[in-house]
């Protein structure tokens, strides 16, 4: 994996070239841009937004580096209004988004908060993803194990999760199999290149694996 948080055992799909780095990697590693109608940068984490993309990995550097140097005004041809801040804005919204998945999952039935209902849905191999707060106690969570083939995020704070789940602090939580599931990892990753690098508690039993949508 990436420092970006980009899997390449996951089906990556079209692939696009970075303003910054000049890499081509997976759409699913990078954040579009398009420009507004007053020549403005706007964020379109979605991937919906009409005008032609400008792709940043998701990565701090690469967007501060962007906006500092121009390049999106270079990749636009056209002189361009880039926000202040731009990182943190990102992280921000990608956060909301990241912990405005997870609420639609739960009212859906697929995702689960609290330690004893996430052990029992990794025992029972219904979870396909261990959520746990980055400030959670370090030995609650080495108690859980990332399920078989699947996915470990650790990066969002126990407000955060709480706020997903309708409560004050969540420290555990699981994903299902659920069509949401592979959207909510794919904004987790985006935003764990804003945020920075974050170890698992216990890596035991993280092969690697993909999460598919079903059907």
């Amino acid at each position: 994996m990436t420092r970006g948080g980009r899997d390449h055992t996951r089906e990556d799909g079209p692939e696009r070239k970075c303003l910054a780095t000049g890499e081509v990697q997976p759409k699913t590693g990078l954040i579009r841009f398009v420009v507004g109608p007053e020549g403005q940068i706007v964020p379109d984490l979605a991937g919906k937004l009409p005008g032609r993309g400008l792709y940043v990995s998701s990565e701090r550097t690469a967007l501060d580096k962007a906006a500092k140097k121009n390049l999106f005004a270079r990749g636009a041809k056209q002189p361009v209004q880039v926000p202040e801040g731009l990182s943190d804005l990102l992280e921000q919204m990608l956060a909301k988004r990241v912990i405005e998945l997870i609420s639609l999952a739960r009212k859906s039935g697929e995702a689960v908060a609290g330690y004893e209902k996430v052990k029992g849905w990794l025992q029972t191999e219904e979870a396909t993803v261990l959520i746990q707060a980055e400030d959670g106690s370090g030995r609650g969570k080495t108690k859980l194990s990332t399920p078989y083939g699947g996915r470990y995020i650790g990066w969002l704070t126990a407000d955060e999760l709480g706020s997903a789940f309708g409560r004050q602090t969540v420290i555990h939580a699981a994903l299902g199999t659920g069509g949401l599931v592979p959207r909510i990892v794919e904004d987790a990753m985006r935003l764990k290149g804003l945020r920075g690098p974050s170890q698992p508690a216990t890596t035991s039993g993280d092969r690697g694996g993909k999460i598919r949508r079903k059907g």
